[in-house]
């Protein structure tokens, strides 16, 4: 688990970038309706900050080309994302916000 940040510094409605190294993808944590999120940072559809979209309840809106993705489960709802995002694990252990990133699939031959 990443510690990322304490819950005092997240409020709701807001987003941080979470960057691990050069070769893991950076990942977005959300504070929406009351509970964290975290998700690939990248928009599916085109090379987008999710991190720098609009949160409203659960969901967050691509600022590139509104792509509109569900923040619970990866989803996206509209066009034009077709590809869901990769979604992480998140825990709050004594007010300190953590998150696992997920595993990276490996591609197929």
């Amino acid at each position: 688990m990443i510690p990322v940040c304490r819950i005092e510094d997240l409020p709701e409605g807001e987003s941080v970038r979470i960057e691990i190294d050069a070769i893991t993808p950076a990942i977005a944590l959300f504070h929406a309706e009351g509970g964290y999120y975290a998700v690939d940072d990248t928009c599916s559809h085109q090379d987008a900050s999710l991190s720098e979209g609009w949160v409203e309840g659960c969901f967050v809106e691509c600022p590139l080309h509104a792509a509109l993705f569900d923040l619970r489960t990866g989803a996206p709802t509209c066009l034009p994302a077709r590809r869901p995002l990769r979604t992480h694990e998140v825990s709050v252990l004594d007010g300190m916000i953590h998150v696992r990133p997920a595993v990276r699939e490996e591609a197929v031959a």
